[in-house]
């Protein structure tokens, strides 16, 4: 048994997301045994920064869990400020005629306060940063705004969600009021209301929080 507490959350978060540590080694471009040493023989001591952060944004969790000291702020009387990296994807939900790209690997992070993720109720496992692509939502989202999206949230109600319709990703305004039928708004007049039948929507998540220039 792995008594260490960082060599002992690497092995439940890679049996819960169902990859050896042979794979996750050679994920990070070491030897496949690199990582097995790490939690059985503890060699190296501990974590390199790089390969702290890629597994920590592979497996959607803060650095704090895998050994990242906690940062200590001047002047705070001591208090730690915790931070968590939430995955960018590399993947469009349009905002506009529709556009879907099957490479949805983290290539980036944004850094969120963990404070601020509890006051929203937000799980950090749940979220990840994309691109809006196009002009359907503006004013509300603009072409190349980030959006935070919740994948915790995938229930069809009312609201701004990422959806995924005959394989196409779309973030638009969905409404359920009609009995049998699911509408999706764009916030451009410009653009026509999609109607749906609601088996035939997959909501990827619910958008939480935009970012992007001024």
């Amino acid at each position: 048994m792995v008594s260490d507490p960082i060599r002992s959350r690497l092995l439940e978060l890679a049996d819960a997301r169902g990859v050896s540590l042979s794979a996750l080694s050679r994920m990070l471009g070491k030897n496949p045994s690199y990582l097995q040493q790490f939690v059985r023989k503890g060699s190296p001591k501990k974590l390199e920064e790089t390969d702290r952060g890629a597994l920590a944004r592979f497996f959607r969790v803060g650095e704090e869990e895998l050994g990242k000291p906690e940062d200590i702020s001047s002047g705070s009387g001591g208090n730690s400020s915790q931070w968590v990296e939430i995955p960018r994807l590399v993947l469009g939900a349009s905002a506009g005629p529709g556009a879907l790209d099957s490479q949805d690997a983290a290539f980036d992070s944004v850094r969120f306060s963990t404070r601020w993720l509890r006051a929203m109720g937000l799980q950090p496992g749940n979220l990840a940063m994309i691109a809006v692509l196009g002009d359907s939502m503006e004013p509300t989202l603009r072409d190349g705004d980030e959006i935070l999206v919740d994948q915790g949230q995938r229930g069809l109600r009312d609201g701004i969600h990422v959806v995924r319709v005959d394989g196409t990703l779309l973030v638009k305004r969905v409404e359920t009021g009609r009995p049998g039928l699911v509408a999706l708004r764009s916030d451009n007049p410009a653009y026509g209301v999609i109607e749906c039948r609601p088996e035939d929507v997959a909501v990827v998540g619910r958008v939480v929080w935009k970012g992007g220039r001024i």
